[in-house]
């Protein structure tokens, strides 16, 4: 099978699903809004559209093989108790009928947030937080763990608060490619951030936005190991990006992506230091930080997973952003892809073959629907 990822519709926000090419899937963060729950709500129903993607097991759980936070806001958690089992797996009822996460891949910056009233967690982000806790109680008292007990955490804690978490740590720049315990060769995933403060004055800003789990991640398919590659930032900001450039500049194919999602649903403080609203054409884009984000390889895809870009004041999105990522991708004969563009509430897939990726959004335009591929490339719609 090819490998797919959909992106929904969630304003600001972010949710993406990975279908690798072996069946298993990865959640990329949710925005699961009340709006979207409720019936006569105008939002999409993307937990709808999220569990007709989804497999059930043999106690027929519905459930996803792993679940990456990229960092604990409301717009990338909203949703997790209303739609997904916590505690352990025995505890999963047929009733609340929840997907059940099998691995978990969590930051530890989620406990540190949790316990600092400048950053005070939203109750999605706590209940994560409480669970992450638990599955690594689990792991540090058994050394080892089972499906929907398992978790990853991807980076190293502040003063070695994470030494000793052994298999279950994931440091900055190593690859791994296993998955609720199991070796999966149709992915593998280069961990670049959150990277650690540069010193105790960044602390404080590392903590929130900055603390962003970043993450190459290549899909195979077929006889091609790297037929798509992703780059996944949350909303790390300028100063991440700038360091980001300047620690991997002579090796920059770290960086390198076909499909990027846009850090911060398409904002202007990803690549500049300064306020769009109060420089507006003045403001200048950082040059490091542009460099980092420019690894486009041909063909490339930008997706801002936000509301519809607009020539406004508003960040995000941006407009001054998204005209920055266009002659990003313009040179290789890519293009920049708004999930809230177009008509109806279908979300955006990609599917990615020993080819490479091809946007296969169905969208309404006038009597008829269309598919495209990335660049400039069509697909018959089928």
């Amino acid at each position: 099978m090819a490998a797919t990822t959909t992106h929904f519709r969630v304003g600001n926000g972010d949710m993406t699903l990975v279908e690798l090419e072996s069946g298993r899937t990865i959640l990329i963060d949710i925005r699961i809004r009340a709006d979207a729950d409720h019936p006569d709500g105008e939002a999409s129903d993307v937990a709808a559209q999220l569990r007709s993607r989804l497999k059930r097991d043999a106690a027929g759980r519905l459930y996803v093989d792993a679940f990456l936070l990229t960092h604990p806001d409301a717009d990338h958690i909203c949703g997790l108790r209303n739609h997904f089992h916590l505690g352990t797996p025995e505890g999963w009822s047929k009733s609340s009928d929840k997907i059940l996460i099998r691995d978990m891949w969590s930051s530890p910056i989620i406990f540190r947030r949790a316990n600092r009233k400048s950053h005070i967690l939203c109750d999605d982000a706590a209940a994560w937080a409480t669970e992450a806790r638990r599955r690594v109680a689990y792991f540090k008292q058994w050394g080892f763990a089972n499906t929907g007990d398992r978790i990853k955490v991807l980076g190293e804690d502040i003063d070695g608060k994470t030494d000793a978490l052994g298999a279950i740590l994931i440091k900055v720049d190593e690859t791994f490619s296993t998955i609720d315990g199991a070796f999966d060769g149709s992915f593998s995933a280069r961990l670049l951030g959150p990277l650690p403060p540069a010193d105790d004055a960044e602390e404080e800003v590392l903590s929130k936005n900055d603390s962003s789990v970043i993450i190459q991640l290549t899909l195979a398919s077929g006889t091609q190991p790297q037929a798509a590659r992703y780059l996944v930032g949350g909303d790390a900001g300028v100063a991440i990006w700038e360091r980001l450039w300047t620690k991997h500049k002579l090796a920059p194919e770290v960086l390198a992506y076909d499909i990027l999602i846009a850090p911060h649903h398409c904002s202007w403080r990803s690549l500049s230091w300064d306020s769009w609203s109060k420089k507006r054409e003045e403001a200048k884009v950082s040059s490091d930080a542009r460099s980092a984000l420019a690894q486009a390889r041909p063909g490339a895809v930008v997706i801002a997973s936000s509301n519809p870009v607009k020539d406004d004041d508003n960040d995000p999105p941006c407009i001054r952003a998204k005209r920055e990522y266009v002659a990003i991708v313009k040179p290789v004969g890519g293009e920049f892809r708004c999930v809230s563009d177009g008509g109806g509430d279908e979300p955006l897939v990609i599917e990615t073959n020993w080819a490479g990726p091809k946007l296969k959004r169905a969208s309404l335009i006038g009597a008829g629907l269309y598919a495209t591929g990335v660049g400039s490339e069509a697909l018959a719609h089928g």
